[in-house]
């Protein structure tokens, strides 16, 4: 951004309503440590962060978690989003959506679910899971299609899951899912803490992305398919969020505001709170929010890069998990200097015995 140019309002808020979760997923992208629900919004906080959120301009917000359906307030929230004009989408495991829920969820102006699915087996979605979920998914997908909602899919693809691709999205289309989104693993907070347990082999990665190509070509448009690029595969590093505040701001659980969800890593970050300050000013003049806006704070090879106003430098917290510097060029990019970092990581990737079991996420105390 230029002196004086005025910031274009976000598109997206995300927000995390709480960090309680009945799952213990290992690629968990919440901290490590995580917010217990005496420190959480209460009920006319986020009520309030929905109409500053209406007012700024947010056009959609992803009520998530943890898991949002642990607030018993939730129907509140959901109705103070609609009144201020913000469409809602529920980011759900699906464990504690019965039918009496979602009714009451639809008529506070819920408009769409996305359920998280861990594998297309039973056994091993529950696995990785931490804990029996899955059934509960199914009629959580079953609920939402009766209810006349849109529905979608998401499966954070990793090494134990990314060879049963098919299954996963033969599973979504039984499930009647209009959307299906693989992701594969973003190697924060927990899922950081796993990597090693998480990162694919490079050839998993090639047969999966060959046949989501097929899945495209074969689906022709009846069903999104959205696929993650694998960026510790691909070389070319993601713009985060659209880039550092220009698309999206997540709120977490206790009101701090941040730029993406896993930067609350980033040390001397000093992230504002809704508490203190209100959402716009956030927005448009906190130096959490300009530190990596635009590309003035670029170093090179960034700098001088024809890409840097596609990619924005990639992530910033992936630049700080590699490097310990937050500024320096993201290490997926294979132009970065660092790069090597990433290849020695996808190159240690191991399976089998060898490889380190999952550190699940903890639950969260209230």
């Amino acid at each position: 951004m230029t002196a004086g140019e005025r910031v274009p309002p976000p598109w997206a808020l995300l927000a995390e309503l709480t960090h309680l979760c009945p799952l213990r997923c290992p690629y968990c992208s919440n901290p490590l440590e995580l917010t217990s629900r005496s420190r959480e919004l209460g009920t006319a906080q986020w009520q309030d962060v929905m109409r500053q959120a209406g007012e700024l301009g947010v056009v959609q917000t992803h009520l998530s978690g943890g898991e949002p359906l642990l607030r018993t307030d939730l129907a509140e929230i959901v109705e103070a989003a609609e009144s201020a004009g913000v469409h809602t989408q529920l980011v759900t495991s699906g464990v504690g959506l019965d039918a009496d829920r979602l009714d009451g969820l639809v008529a506070a102006g819920l408009r769409s679910v996305q359920l998280s699915v861990q594998h297309a087996d039973a056994r091993a979605s529950d696995r990785i899971a931490g804990r029996r979920s899955y059934e509960a998914k199914e009629r959580a997908a079953a609920r939402v299609r009766e209810a006349g909602l849109p529905l979608g899919v998401n499966v954070v693809l990793h090494r134990d899951n990314l060879d049963a691709l098919d299954a996963l999205v033969e599973l979504g289309l039984a499930w009647g899912a209009d959307r299906i989104e693989l992701a594969n693993a973003q190697y924060y907070g927990w899922g950081l803490r796993n990597r090693a347990a998480l990162l694919p082999s490079s050839a998993q990665v090639t047969r999966a992305a060959e046949r989501v190509r097929r899945w495209r070509a074969r689906l022709d448009g009846r069903t999104e398919l959205v696929w993650v690029l694998p960026d510790h595969f691909e070389g070319v590093a993601k713009p985060c969020m659209g880039g550092w505040g220009a698309v999206s701001l997540t709120v977490a659980p206790d009101g701090t505001v941040l730029p993406c969800p896993a930067a609350a890593m980033l040390p001397g970050l000093d992230a504002p709170s809704v508490l203190d300050r209100p959402l716009a000013w956030i927005w448009e003049h906190s130096e959490a929010f300009e530190r990596y806006r635009g590309t003035g704070w670029m170093r090179d090879p960034c700098r001088t890069c024809a890409r840097r106003e596609e990619d924005f430098g990639g992530c910033r917290c992936q630049a700080y998990a590699f490097t310990g510097d937050a500024a320096r060029t993201d290490p997926a990019c294979r132009l970065s200097p660092d790069h090597g970092l990433v290849r020695a990581a996808t190159g240690s990737a191991v399976g089998g015995e060898d490889r380190p079991a999952y550190a699940y996420r903890k639950r969260t105390r209230a």
